[in-house]
């Protein structure tokens, strides 16, 4: 072979070489590793009855300041509602105060619009630090209303990331109060 055949050989190689080489590092090290969300959620106890909830948050990054809508729709709601008790994960190790919890009717966001709350409730919340749980007693009960509500936490998100699994237990509104499970919202951190 001639020199020339060797140096035009050589430098087609190292550019074959040299383009998949970058094939292969485009798929080891995405640009973006966050951008790609799982469609996968886990649940702890794999019952019949287990009711999924919808919720939102602001932020999922591991101790940044983070607001959490709790989302009560027309759906999950059967009854009117006298009170809701939110039970809390106890390895959710985030402060909960009682200042930076709401209850409001709320619009659930999507594509063209935001979620927030469109009218604040009054209420009366109680903070059980021994049962992990928070009680939330609107002071006129909640009807069962094409109207969409939630629970707004305004937290800093725990120092440890992972799923936190919160229960919500609600009592009708009737003439024989009953109490019953309305569903559970699993919430997803970072531990980035």
């Amino acid at each position: 072979m001639s020199p020339i055949n060797k140096k035009g050989k050589s430098l087609i190689d190292y550019f074959k070489y040299f383009a998949l080489t970058q094939f292969i590092l485009l798929f080891l090290y995405p640009l973006n590793p966050n951008a790609l969300k799982a469609g996968l959620e886990f649940q702890w106890e794999n019952k019949d009855n287990f009711k999924r909830l919808k919720w939102f948050q602001k932020d999922n990054k591991k101790n940044s300041k983070n607001t959490i809508f709790l989302f009560l729709r027309e759906s999950d709601r059967k009854t009117g509602l006298l009170n809701i008790k939110l039970r809390v994960p106890d390895d959710f190790a985030s402060k909960i105060k009682k200042e930076k919890i709401s209850f409001c009717q709320a619009r659930i966001g999507g594509y063209t619009k935001r979620t927030k709350c469109l009218k604040n409730i009054p209420t009366e919340i109680e903070i059980d630090k021994e049962k992990n749980s928070v009680n939330i007693f609107p002071l006129s009960p909640i009807p069962s209303s094409k109207e969409n509500y939630a629970i707004v936490l305004k937290v800093t998100n725990p120092n440890r990331g992972g799923l936190f699994q919160f229960h919500s237990f609600g009592q009708s509104s009737g003439n024989i109060p009953v109490s019953f499970y309305l569903g559970s919202w699993t919430l997803k951190m970072q531990s980035q």
